[in-house]
This record gives C-alpha cells, sequence and structure tokens, in this order.
C-alpha cells in the first residue's frame, strides 16, 4: 500500500542566504548583483535596518551611522525601513517607514533615501508633509520612472491599517509629493465577509493573548509598473483583487482626483492574497501568494501560472527581478508572529531569501 501523497513543488528555488537574526522584508539586487535587505522595526530590534550581504555577512548600509537613528523624526537616518529598491539608474532607494512598530509618525520620520552606488553615500533624502502622509501612513513599497518630469517619479504605496489608503507619487527632481487615490476602495482591505485569508491552512486574523481575534485591516501593498510605464498595478494586502491605474494621471498634479480615479480598472480576481508584487521586460506579473506557499505569474495574455511553489516560502514577502536574470524573494514567516498567534512567537529561524531563475531582466524605464 502506497503512503499518502504529499504537496508536489514546482520550479526550482535556490538558497541565497539565510537570516538567524531579526526577520527581513525587502530585498533587491543592484545592476553590478550586489545584495541589499532590510529590516523593519517591528519588535526584533534589528541592530542595522538596511544591510548589504558581503560574503555571506549582513554589513550595516550605508554606514552604521545611518542605521542609528536618534528619535522617529529623525530625517538623518533609518528609523523603521519597509522596503528598498534599486532604480533604473542603479541606485538604491530606501522606504522609511518612520514607524516603529506601527505607531503614528512624526514629520521627518517618512522619508525615500536615495543611495548612489558607485560612492555608497546619501545623495537625497526627500520627507513628506503631512498633508500627504498624515500621521497614519505607512510607506510599504516604491516603483520608478524615470522618464517622466526631470528627473522622474516614484510612486509608494500607503498600505496602513489604522487610516486612510492611497498611492504617493514622488517628483524626484524637487522632491515635491501628492497623494493620489486617497481612501479610494481600491487601496481598501476586503471586508472579513469577502476575504477571509488562509496561511498554513489557518485563519489570518489579529490574534491577543486575551479577547477576541478580529481581521487584519492593511491596505494598498504590492506595487508594479508596466513594462511600458503606462499603468501600475496594486494590491491590498488583504484582498485577492488586482487594480491598475494610469502612471500618467498620477504623475501628472494638474490631473483632478476624480479624473485619476477614472483610470482605475479593475483587473480580477489573482487567486491569492498578495504582500509584494513584480514585474519584468516581457510583460508579466509577479505575485507572492501568502496563501499557498507561492509566488504566480500573471501572462501578458491575463492567464495566471504558478512560477513556483515550495513548502519553504513560509510568507514570501518581497520580491526583486535583478538584471542577473533571477527573482529574488524574501520568506519571513511574518504570519507566525506573536499578534497572529495569541502572543506566541512561533516563528523558526532562520528566515531565507530564495531565487529562481527566469528569461527576463526588470523594468528598466529610464531616459
Amino acid at each position: 500500500m502506497n503512503g499518502p501523497v504529499g504537496d508536489e513543488p514546482v520550479g526550482e528555488l535556490e538558497l541565497v542566504h539565510t537570516f538567524t537574526g531579526p526577520m527581513p522584508t525587502g530585498v533587491s539586487v543592484s545592476h553590478q548583483g550586489r545584495i541589499f535587505v532590510n529590516f523593519p522595526q517591528w519588535g526584533d530590534d534589528p541592530p542595522a535596518g538596511v544591510v548589504e550581504l558581503r560574503d555571506g555577512r549582513e554589513v550595516p548600509f550605508p554606514d552604521q551611522a545611518w542605521n542609528s537613528p536618534s528619535g522617529i523624526d529623525d530625517a538623518g537616518a533609518f528609523v523603521s525601513v519597509q522596503s528598498i529598491v534599486v532604480d533604473p539608474a542603479d541606485r538604491l532607494w530606501v522606504v522609511d517607514t518612520g514607524s516603529p512598530k506601527l505607531q503614528p509618525t512624526k514629520p521627518g520620520g517618512p522619508k525615500l533615501v536615495r543611495i548612489d552606488l558607485d560612492s555608497d553615500t546619501v545623495a537625497q533624502v526627500i520627507t513628506f508633509p503631512q498633508d500627504v502622509a498624515p500621521p497614519t501612513t505607512y510607506l510599504n513599497d516604491v516603483r520608478f520612472d524615470l522618464r517622466r518630469g526631470e528627473a522622474g517619479v516614484a510612486y509608494l504605496t500607503d498600505s496602513t491599517d489604522s487610516g486612510p489608503n492611497g498611492i504617493i507619487v514622488v517628483d524626484l527632481a524637487s522632491g515635491a509629493s501628492w497623494r493620489r487615490l486617497h481612501d479610494h476602495p481600491s487601496t481598501k482591505a476586503d471586508p472579513v465577509t469577502t476575504f477571509r485569508p488562509f496561511v498554513e491552512g489557518r485563519p489570518l486574523m489579529n490574534r491577543p493573548p486575551d479577547g477576541p481575534p478580529k481581521p487584519l485591516a492593511m491596505g494598498s501593498d504590492g506595487i508594479a509598473i508596466s513594462a511600458d510605464g503606462e499603468r501600475l498595478y496594486y494590491s491590498p494586502l488583504l484582498s485577492r483583487h488586482l487594480h491598475s491605474v494610469s502612471a500618467e494621471a498620477l504623475a501628472d498634479p494638474s490631473v483632478t482626483q476624480e479624473a485619476v480615479a477614472a483610470t482605475v480598472v479593475d483587473e480580477g480576481d489573482k487567486g491569492t492574497g498578495s504582500d509584494g508584487l513584480e514585474s519584468d521586460d516581457k510583460g508579466r506579473l509577479y505575485f507572492t501568494s501568502y496563501e499557498h506557499n507561492a509566488v504566480l505569474r500573471r501572462l501578458p495574455d491575463g492567464e495566471y501560472e504558478t512560477f513556483v511553489h515550495d513548502p519553504r516560502l513560509l510568507w514570501p514577502d518581497t520580491m526583486s527581478v535583478a538584471v542577473d536574470g533571477h527573482l529574488y524573494v524574501t520568506a519571513n514567516q511574518l504570519h507566525r508572529q506573536p499578534q497572529y498567534q495569541r502572543g506566541r512567537d512561533l516563528r523558526r529561524k532562520p528566515y531565507a531569501l530564495f531565487r529562481v531563475r527566469i528569461d527576463a531582466g526588470p523594468v528598466l524605464l529610464r531616459p
């Protein structure tokens, strides 16, 4: 008699690095193959918010001073980093939420920081006024189009679970920023009556040590830009729906909020709750699937496929398509944190960074 049949993996994950300390979220790879990882201040007390992986070591980047904030309003240091992204010009941008443990922010904390990789020095710091990033804001992820304006634009998601969600647009030349799709339904978490997420076969909810569980409410989280730069794709963390919006409308501050909202397209059910989104230069979209320990891919014709599925992908968080022809992805067991497990920390170290070969490169929208 044959034994039980296991869950078959799809694709071949290559282990790049293991983390025995704090849990990572973001990863990005430079055009020269340098790998950067970040750690948010969620309670693990990471010694550095941003590191470079060098010969298997996690080295504070660009230096320890930038990883040693004096307070949550320190505009000259990383307060709590959620994501990092190498742009089409091979510069590293750091998304600092300014919100340790999801607490309300103060001016100077939430910021976008540019590090030039030819000198490994901070070259630009963009902070946000409170009408763009109110105290409830939780900056999450960022994408770039360097063809628009004098020096390009950046698009960031606000995934807060305690205020209005939306997309923030930044003019990289002036540092000016503006808020789009503010509290728009497409940026908000679905109610539990519509979407009830399951991870490792169990419902995912906020579960305090005492009292009843409560639904999660994180909104617009993952973000990706189309290969031609015309559409920006996004999805709330608590939703299986994908939406897109005109990048041109977002980037033009003279376009009204109503006119921007009119360009929103409901791209349909993507079959999973997702944390990270990514795109490649062949017009394909990638979605982490925290419900299925997988990365899904949408083809240009709208068809979906399972790109990789592996039991080691416990909460695949952030992805990065690199010029070396690989998709990098972190797996950090986010759902096993104490706030989701009645105060018990069920994470089992190490956390992991994987990569998998793809026949494509990153979207490089540059002049």
